[in-house]
């Protein structure tokens, strides 16, 4: 049940509890909440999900300035997605660059950031500037609070099913670098397959 308690599917997780006779762990309306506070970020609306944070614990972020940077770096990065420079500028001043001169490993971020001011459209834009646009940009910065929030919680960061799958990958690979064969899962259908050098390309374990 941790995976879908960590991944936020709150019915799901209430109606396996329900079947399953599993006395919950969590109190499942912490994870609407959590919810509410990732899917504010992952919108661009973080002002309100550093709100609900600090309503659901506020030593969350008062504990966690790289955090914290990160979600202040996140609403500079709306301002300048939505062409607010005044803003942009004016919130880079007062409220990033003191927290740069505190942690100079926060310096370069922050430089990164203000060079997309530099340029006039996001094709200009180098990549390692422009993929701060990108919504994966939102993604991390949602996936780096919902796990603090998470570990207030005392509950992990990643479910056990991820973490299982992610150790089977590393396995898998060890075995094909000493030419073992060994049969091997397809997630894609959930068979097991043949020996290792008969499993196609496509049916290789991805895990990121």
């Amino acid at each position: 049940m941790d995976y879908l308690v960590i991944e936020g599917y709150k019915t799901a997780a209430e109606e396996f509890s329900k079947e399953a006779d599993i006395p919950p762990s969590v109190d499942f309306n912490s994870i609407e909440s959590r919810m509410n506070i990732r899917e504010a970020v992952q919108r661009g609306d973080v002002e309100e999900a550093i709100e609900r944070t600090n309503d659901l614990n506020p030593e969350i972020l008062d504990r966690n300035s790289s955090l914290y940077f990160h979600l202040q770096q996140q609403r500079l990065i709306e301002h300048i997605r939505h062409g607010r420079i005044v803003e942009a500028l004016t919130f880079a001043q007062s409220e990033l660059a003191p927290r740069g001169e505190e942690n100079p490993e926060f310096l370069p971020e922050l430089e990164r950031t203000m060079a997309l001011l530099a340029f006039d459209s996001l094709p200009g834009a180098p990549p390692a500037i422009s993929e701060l646009l990108a919504p994966a940009q939102r993604l991390r910065t949602a996936g780096e609070l919902n796990a603090a929030i998470l570990e207030s919680l005392s509950q992990g960061k990643e479910a056990k099913l991820t973490a299982l799958i992610r150790l089977m990958a590393w396995g898998e690979s060890m075995l094909a670098k000493e030419d073992v064969d060994f049969p091997r899962v397809d997630l894609r259908s959930g068979l097991t397959t043949g020996k290792s050098s008969e499993t196609e390309p496509s049916q290789a374990m991805d895990v990121q």
